[in-house]
């Protein structure tokens, strides 16, 4: 059986495909966010359109209510075990000022993943908490990483390795954009087998 949002889905913005799928779930704001672990201040806004969502936290969203998350946001699949300076796609979540490059590819037992993030000037993160581990080096630019209120500044060259259930957040507090390698365990690309009660929700949108 096929679940069905809204015969208007292909033009709802990304804060309307979250709340509907949010209703249709018969969660609250703070339900989901719990489950996320990010704020219901946040989800609010996110439902308004008053933010967009980095790409971790629409991963924890999307697995809460049980989508794929082609269903929210396009992005390359199954890139080659090579890729190329200058010719990678970018790709970003919904109006998002956030840009990402996949550089990591998939294949069957693999559980690592990566892409390279580019944060603008002034950039907050929200903070959230998840399953799994990341890794940041930075490769252009500073960045101020806070894990459980203790805030590190990173410089180009620097590395940080933290057990992702840790509350974490970022900020670019300079006027210069700066270029993350992140490197994780949590899937977002979507491409992990989804719960088997939405089991019937991995399909192309």
């Amino acid at each position: 059986m096929v679940k069905k949002i809204t015969p208007n889905n292909a033009i709802m913005s990304l804060g309307e495909k979250i709340r509907a799928c949010r209703k249709q779930e018969k969660l609250t704001m703070q339900v989901l966010a719990n489950r996320a672990g990010l704020s219901v201040g946040f989800i609010s806004q996110v439902e308004r359109n008053l933010t967009v969502p980095s790409l971790s936290s629409l991963t924890a969203i999307a697995g809460v209510l049980g989508h794929p998350m082609s269903h929210f946001v396009d992005q390359p699949l199954n890139v080659e075990e090579a890729t190329r300076f200058g010719k990678r796609l970018s790709f970003r979540v919904g109006e998002g000022p956030l840009s990402y490059e996949r550089i990591s590819t998939s294949f069957e037992g693999s559980s690592l993943r990566s892409v390279i993030i580019h944060e603008p000037p002034g950039h907050r993160a929200e903070p959230i908490s998840h399953d799994g581990e990341e890794l940041f080096f930075v490769l252009r630019g500073e960045v101020t990483v806070e894990l459980e209120g203790k805030r590190t500044v990173l410089k180009a060259g620097d590395t940080l390795h933290f057990d992702s259930s840790r509350q974490h957040s970022t900020w670019n507090h300079t006027n210069k954009a700066v270029s993350i390698l992140w490197c994780g365990t949590m899937d977002v690309f979507g491409e992990e087998a989804i719960n088997p009660i939405h089991r019937e929700l991995n399909i192309a949108n």
